[in-house]
């Protein structure tokens, strides 16, 4: 039996590691905000950026608020958005390997938007910020309810996985399919925005992404007691008064509004949605939602940054897919909890 001393001392600890965890991602998100500022194929000092910044009439202005901030600023609020999608998904079916990518949902909106995109740009019509989230969320959704109804069928949570991932496969196929046969000024235009990328999105789009997420943001912050009381199992959560149906809905439509909206302006991002909400668990040792929620955003908007930085510089001029960089850091860490959720299922 612990004493209330002993209480006393392991609630300053869990404070203190909150505290410390809110902070490095805080600074992580600072450093590698202006790292990604200054780096590039116009190297710029510390005193340029901040010139940059806060100068109109800078020399610099453009290259760091028409080139780079356009790009950094979505890095983060999809990253963030991405994370938040995976974490919510996760809570939805229990299990920390899923995710929008892992589980289709991400291949399905861009199937869907890819279909769209051809439509439109085969007339010479432009397409607009809504058309691209709507399209983008109506193939999220086909692809969500797919694994429902699959979830339904079978019992072990690997047998979902596995079919998301067939399912992702087969959209995936299904786009590349649709690409080849699009004209050849369209092609390029899809091929860019199919490998995943911060590079083609506008402010324009940015005040459109903002409207979409951080409202999002903050409806799954008001739901972290019911999360909490969730993850404690459904008697437990109905017993608290939760209406089970209703939650559950509010969880698809939260996830597949964040996945959707990543897909439309930036392609399909991978891991992310899986790696990040796993990080956060090991560096703040809980499951409780109200800190996981802004630590899975912050965390996913800083490992989007640092491999939007590596895509940008690694092999510069040339230019790598941040899906290909995302892939190369979440995935390790994947099947690090699918080692672990094995070892804890063979006791």
């Amino acid at each position: 039996m612990q004493t209330p001393g002993t209480e006393r001392n392991i609630q300053r600890t869990r404070q203190a590691r909150t505290i410390f965890g809110f902070v490095l991602l805080f600074v992580a998100l600072l450093g590698f905000a202006f790292w990604n500022i200054a780096a590039g194929s116009t190297p710029m000092s510390l005193p340029e950026v901040f010139d940059g910044l806060l100068d109109p009439s800078s020399p610099h202005r453009v290259i760091v608020m028409d080139v780079r901030m356009v790009r950094i600023v979505p890095a983060i609020l999809l990253g963030g958005a991405l994370a938040l999608s995976g974490f919510l998904l996760q809570t939805f079916f229990s299990n920390p390997i899923a995710g929008p990518f892992i589980l289709g949902i991400s291949s399905g909106a861009k199937l869907v938007l890819s279909v769209t995109m051809i439509a439109f740009l085969s007339r010479g019509a432009a397409i607009g910020s809504v058309v691209l989230i709507a399209a983008s969320f109506a193939g999220a959704m086909l692809s969500m309810g797919f694994v429902l109804a699959i979830s339904h069928k079978v019992k072990r949570m690997s047998m979902l996985i596995i079919c998301g991932v067939m399912i992702g496969y087969i959209c995936s196929a299904i786009t590349e399919f649709v690409i080849r046969f699009a004209d050849d000024s369209n092609i390029v235009k899809l091929h860019d925005w199919a490998m995943g990328s911060f590079a083609s999105i506008k402010w324009d789009n940015v005040i459109v992404i903002a409207a979409v997420v951080l409202p999002a943001l903050v409806l799954a912050f008001l739901l972290s007691k019911p999360i909490g009381a969730y993850q404690l199992g459904e008697v437990y959560a109905k017993n608290l008064g939760v209406n089970i149906t209703a939650f559950r809905i509010a969880l698809i439509l939260l996830s597949g509004v964040l996945s959707a909206c990543v897909t439309a302006f930036a392609g399909p991002i991978s891991f992310v949605g899986v790696a990040v909400p796993h990080l956060m668990r090991r560096l703040f040792r809980t499951a409780k939602p109200i800190v996981m929620i802004p630590a899975c955003f912050l965390g996913g908007a800083v490992f989007c940054l640092f491999c939007d930085l590596i895509a940008r510089t690694a092999f510069a001029p040339n230019e790598l897919s941040i899906s290909s960089v995302t892939a190369v850091f979440g995935a390790p860490i994947v099947i690090l909890v699918m080692l672990k959720r094995q070892k804890e299922d063979g006791r």
